[in-house]
């Protein structure tokens, strides 16, 4: 096998964490002046840039990224116009189904393809550019799901990218794997989340067929509490207290309903009863209209049981969880709870993943998920090989807010090309 040395001489990946949402208006253009990160000076196609989190929706009025969408097709046209871009891979987190106020019918009866049909239209410039750069077949393009586009079929994705490669494993998951560089492996990172990693188990009885964590509804709710710039919650939460028989699982249930209401009696309150009907699906399964309390822990008598009505058992199943994920080295429970407060969380998986796991190959690992660039050197692997280099961010509780505007270039070639402000 080459050595991760030899194959980062001839091979370069740049990594850019585009999250063109809820920030000010980006320069013009998206390097620093005089750096053009999308060159190294030869004639080789041997650069590998990877985008993630761009948050396309279907409405202007609520849509993750509003401000930026200029910027992106600047961005995109740069890589067009590269005469040493060899691919380029979306790494999850194109198309956003989650960013959706709570009272909106996010498919407006159109279903998904009538939905992903809006989202290229609202960012019409956007996504023909992409389509010239796929159409060319001069830079090959890869998609990987994220969380927010974890239910988009492959047909959907195709529908508005027609040609576009896909790398699927798991439901709603997938890794990426390029020939030219085996060592290396780009994935959206939410795998490996308690929150926001795929969940078919825990709603499977009254949902049949639906997969969306527990973070999809508290984006709902997070998306609302902006669009009504809400500062003093409307509703109060019924409290519980911690059960007086003591296991893993009801003390995380009691931590999680202080999470809930940490989240909307302070970081994201709305101005909506919590017993109120008002959060539309008919999405991924769901077809009720539910409530804030539908999505809280709740308990009939002080120190009982702390039940749910949706996510029942959702910390009894995560070992099955993450086996349907495909996540090669399980996270204890408490520990994938407790990670959704530490944003190095995910940086860590890249080494007990990928380079501390001895079935594993991979010597550098691209994430994206949480809008926050890095370059993480793990020495993991013998002094004579190039030492591996985990690139990603990591995700909050309950859920991200309105995305910040972060953004790195860079090159795995032992130097940084660009880092625009």
């Amino acid at each position: 096998m080459k050595t991760a040395s030899r194959l980062l001489a001839v091979s370069c990946v740049i990594l850019f964490f585009c999250v063109f949402t809820s920030c000010k208006k980006s320069s013009d253009s998206p390097t620093v002046s005089g750096i053009n990160p999308f060159t190294n000076g030869g004639n080789e196609r041997n650069m590998i840039v990877v985008i993630s989190d761009i948050h396309m929706g279907a409405d202007i009025a609520y849509t993750a990224n509003k401000q930026n969408r200029g910027s992106l097709v600047k961005l995109l046209q740069q890589i067009k116009a590269a005469p040493n871009v060899k691919e380029l891979v979306i790494a999850g987190d194109l198309v956003d189904e989650w960013w959706v106020p709570m009272s909106v019918d996010t498919y407006m009866g159109n279903g998904q393809s009538g939905f992903v049909q809006r989202v290229a239209l609202a960012s019409s410039e956007v996504f023909a550019t992409l389509n010239q750069i796929i159409q060319e077949n001069k830079i090959f393009v890869t998609y990987v799901q994220g969380n927010h586009d974890m239910g988009v079929t492959a047909a959907n994705i195709n529908l508005i990218l027609p040609g576009i490669n896909q790398a699927r494993d798991a439901q709603g998951l997938g890794t990426y794997i390029p020939d030219s560089i085996p060592v290396l492996a780009i994935e959206h990172g939410n795998r490996y989340s308690f929150i926001a990693s795929p969940d078919p188990i825990s709603n499977s009885d009254s949902v049949p067929g639906s997969f969306y964590p527990t973070a999809y509804f508290a984006n709902r709710i997070q998306t609302t509490h902006l669009m009504q710039k809400c500062i003093v919650a409307g509703d109060t939460l019924a409290e519980i207290t911690p059960n007086t028989v003591v296991s893993e699982s009801q003390t995380l249930a009691f931590y999680y309903w202080e999470g809930w209401k940490v989240g909307l009696m302070q970081q994201f309150p709305i101005r909506n009863k919590f017993d109120e009907k008002i959060i539309v699906t008919n999405i991924n399964g769901f077809t009720k209209t539910y409530s804030v309390n539908d999505l809280v822990p709740y308990q009939l008598i002080p120190g009982g049981f702390i039940d749910m009505n949706l996510f029942k058992g959702v910390f009894d199943n995560w070992e099955e969880r993450q086996t349907i994920n495909n996540v090669a080295v399980h996270i204890p429970v408490a520990r994938a709870f407790a990670n959704q407060v530490n944003t190095d969380s995910i940086d860590v998986q890249a080494n007990i993943q990928y380079f501390s796991n001895p079935n594993s190959t991979i010597r550098i690992v691209v994430f994206g998920h949480t809008h926050i660039a890095k370059i993480i050197p793990y020495m993991t692997i013998p002094t004579h090989s190039a030492p591996p280099i985990p690139m990603h961010s990591a995700p909050p509780i309950p859920t991200h807010s309105a995305p910040p505007c972060y953004g790195a270039f860079l090159a795995i070639n032992g130097k940084v090309k660009g880092q625009p402000t």
